[in-house]
């Protein structure tokens, strides 16, 4: 994956965390991912394409990390355990930081269509991705926790 596209998405984040959900994020150093497993508890997948290049762009939260962002957003206590409201904020979550690293990427005269996010809920799952291309991992830490961006983007 070219490095131009690793900004869009860390900014993207760090927008709609701090301003739609009232959290803090620290973005650490991205790496590649070495499997294909789910990071968090609950995970927003979304595919992205264009008429040069394809792949899809991962959301997954730590438990304690999405039950308070979620909080935060809805301005609600946080709840006990991951619910459907949360599953389904993730894949606003998704949508937002998706559309934002879209925005800026058009910027760079890359323009792509997006699919509708799929949510995943349990640790460790396995995803194939539509990229053979390796896999950018964007870790984030909050005060409640971890989360991470995975995107995958790859020339046709």
């Amino acid at each position: 994956m070219k490095a131009e596209f690793i900004n869009p998405f860390l900014q993207a984040t760090k927008n709609v965390l701090e301003t739609m959900c009232q959290t803090q994020v620290q973005p650490k150093k991205p790496m590649l991912k070495e499997n294909r497993n789910t990071y968090g508890d609950v995970s927003g997948i979304i595919g992205m394409a264009s008429d040069s290049i394809s792949g899809c762009m991962i959301l997954s939260f730590s438990d304690n990390c999405i039950i308070n962002v979620v909080a935060n957003m809805l301005m609600e206590d946080p709840k006990t355990a991951i619910d459907n409201e949360i599953v389904d904020a993730v894949g606003e979550l998704t949508n937002m930081i998706c559309g934002g690293a879209k925005a800026s990427l058009a910027k760079l005269d890359h323009k792509f269509d997006l699919a509708t996010p799929t949510m995943i809920t349990g640790k460790g799952v396995e995803i194939a991705t539509l990229s053979d291309s390796p896999t950018i991992v964007i870790p984030f830490e909050t005060k409640y926790g971890g989360f991470v961006i995975e995107a995958n983007l790859q020339d046709k």
